[in-house]
């Protein structure tokens, strides 16, 4: 859960954006200020957003930014304002915001812009996460000369952010699976030779295989049920991609989104029907869809970015 601070010298939109913040569920508000004075690193312990006015007595938002960044907070910061001059937004954006809310607040806008930001902290997360993953991968292929995993660093951390990308864009980066599948695409990044080999590889075998290189040795059971477990996330999400796809193209069919990623990563046939479930608001699907299909082809995707 997202741990925010806010900075308003307004009373009405603190209380507005602290029920939009609650009633989202999104995350919490642990403090809050009407003054960029009012305000030091020690109040920031363990705040991942700070929602910021720009234009408040005492110290205005972009000087709180600096004083705050100069103090060393490392938090994300959101701009909360009705200016529409265009040099001070420029120079907010320079100090670091990630985005604006504009005034007067309106709560659809609100919580597309803190949903949009917690997607991003998520995946943040799991980036760092498959960067420990990876260096556990790289130590075990040391450990192993011959047929171990070799390490390249850099072109992992390449694919890591295209990956990236492409989970923001089929909606799936906040999905628990996403994590997963950022930890396959550096397999199959330092076994690139294997991609190819997908097709006839079983899936269970390729869980397996990266299981097993990230935990050392598992017993039986436990590594059926790490197995199974990591099978069920990336099906949802890949299910989850599937009806986001399917969505957009029956909102847009010229969708650049849909019209590149749909009949690349699915049946095209099968996207069709899902479009027509979801017209008739039907929640689940009967369409059939390949996972082993969807990892290769993102793989590539990734690749060509």
């Amino acid at each position: 859960m997202i741990r925010f601070f806010l900075i308003e010298d307004d009373a009405v939109v603190r209380r507005m954006l602290e029920r939009i913040i609650a009633d989202s569920g999104l995350g919490e508000i642990v403090g809050q200020a009407s003054d960029g004075n009012c305000v030091s690193i020690d109040q920031l312990y363990g705040v991942d957003v700070v929602l910021i006015d720009l234009l408040m007595p005492g110290l205005d938002g972009i000087q709180t930014i600096k004083k705050l960044q100069a103090e060393g907070f490392a938090g994300r910061f959101i701009m909360v304002s009705q200016v529409e001059n265009k040099e001070m937004i420029g120079e907010a954006y320079l100090q670091g915001i990630d985005t604006f809310i504009q005034k007067p607040i309106n709560r659809l806008e609100v919580i597309a812009v803190l949903k949009r930001v917690s997607d991003y902290l998520t995946l943040e997360a799991s980036l760092q996460s498959i960067r420990k993953s990876l260096q556990i991968l790289d130590v075990k292929g040391k450990e192993q000369p011959t047929g171990g995993l070799k390490a390249h660093s850099s072109d992992e951390e390449g694919l890591a952010q295209k990956a990236r990308q492409l989970l923001l864009q089929l909606g799936i980066a906040s999905e628990a699976g996403a994590h997963d599948l950022l930890v396959i695409m550096g397999w199959l990044a330092q076994n690139d030779r294997e991609v190819d080999k997908l097709r006839d590889l079983q899936l269970k075998e390729l869980y397996t295989q990266i299981l097993l290189k990230l935990h050392g040795s598992l017993d039986e059971q436990a590594l059926t049920k790490e197995v199974r477990a990591m099978e069920q996330r990336i099906r949802r999400m890949v299910l989850q991609a599937f009806t986001h796809l399917s969505s957009l193209g029956l909102t847009d069919y010229a969708n650049p989104t849909f019209e590149h990623f749909a009949p690349r990563l699915f049946d095209f046939q099968e996207i069709r029907q899902r479009m027509q479930e979801l017209e008739a608001g039907e929640k689940t699907t009967k369409c059939r869809i390949s996972v082993k299909k969807f990892l290769s082809v993102f793989y590539m995707e990734a690749k060509a970015i």
